[in-house]
């Protein structure tokens, strides 16, 4: 009689083995998504920082070195505010199958004059939604060459705090930051729900999961030079925040999760433990402006309308 050997419980510390896996992680270059390259090398898995910026990624690839000998990490030329360069990324990889993509880049702007991207588009829902969109497009058929891919989509719990305005999706009018950043983190994360309602619908093994980092602070964040420096002034300074909120290294848990986690399912939101701000990643209800389907499917309408891409997914 054979025995069935169940995992134990999830360790963020100490990762299930990841080798031969290939992930992209898109603004792997610093902060959130620095920690998620990391922790993926870590484990065993080829990374893929997808960064606009070389000298930063070079930076980053050097700091994951120095804590993973051996670590497998290159660098992707990668634009998300330029949507006709996206396919030539993709070519770029060179890669007969991706794993996983970890779409964490983003755009979130203090000032408050409104910037566009090189296609017209306003800047942070740009990037943060329409590259993405478009990205996972030309990702789909390494994807769907993977055994069981998966599109991992980080979202911000400030997403529930503004629906979409699906007149004004590019803040036209009354344009406030904050605002856009949280309508383009809702934008992101109804794609990766309607993604995966799609992949599901066409029968596919491509998994579409949502996450989020809680409430993740540089000031809590363990240095990691030259992407990040920490005073023992700010460390000292944030211990109070860190009774209710954690640095960017554990804001990459639920991520990371959701990239190497047999048990995750597709259409699963994962954020902290602790009242959705920090701790350990657990799965969360999907309800309020993330569960509303209609606008989920009129999104994915309208930014194949605005991207010329429809990211359908054809399994072998």
């Amino acid at each position: 009689m054979s025995s069935v050997v169940r995992p134990g419980p999830w360790d963020v510390h100490r990762l299930p083995p990841a080798e031969g896996k290939n992930v992209l992680v898109t603004g792997g270059n610093a902060g959130i998504g620095y920690f998620v390259a990391e922790q993926l090398a870590g484990a065993g898995a080829t990374v893929v920082l997808g960064s606009r910026d070389a000298a930063r990624a070079a930076a980053a690839m050097a700091a994951i070195r120095s804590r993973v000998p051996g670590a497998r990490i290159r660098h992707l030329p990668l634009d998300l505010a330029d949507l006709a360069s996206l396919r030539t990324c993709v070519d770029a990889l060179e890669l007969d199958r991706l794993d996983a993509v970890v779409h964490n880049a983003g755009v979130l702007l203090d000032e408050p004059r409104r910037r566009e991207t090189k296609d017209g588009h306003e800047l942070t829902f740009g990037v943060n939604h329409l590259g993405h969109f478009a990205l996972t497009g030309w990702l789909a058929p390494l994807l769907s060459a993977a055994p069981a891919a998966r599109v991992v989509t980080t979202g911000s719990f400030v997403a529930k705090s503004a629906p979409l305005d699906f007149d004004d999706l590019h803040s036209t009018r009354d344009y406030r930051p904050k605002r856009t950043y949280a309508r383009a983190k809702l934008a992101q994360m109804l794609f990766g729900f309607e993604l995966d309602r799609r992949l599901r619908a066409a029968g596919g093994a491509t998994l579409s999961v949502v996450n989020h980092p809680g409430g993740a602070l540089d000031s809590l964040t363990p240095a990691r030079p030259p992407v990040h420096h920490r005073t023992t002034g700010e460390r000292l300074r944030s211990l109070p925040a860190g009774v209710v909120l954690q640095g960017k290294d554990a804001g990459a848990w639920p991520a990371v999760r959701a990239v190497l986690d047999p048990s995750v399912t597709g259409g699963q939101l994962w954020g902290p433990r602790v009242l959705g701000l920090r701790g350990a990643p657990a799965p969360e209800p999907v309800r309020g402006h993330l569960a509303d389907r209609a606008a989920a499917a009129r999104l994915w309408a309208v930014s194949c309308e605005l991207t010329g891409v429809d990211p359908a997914f054809r399994h072998p």
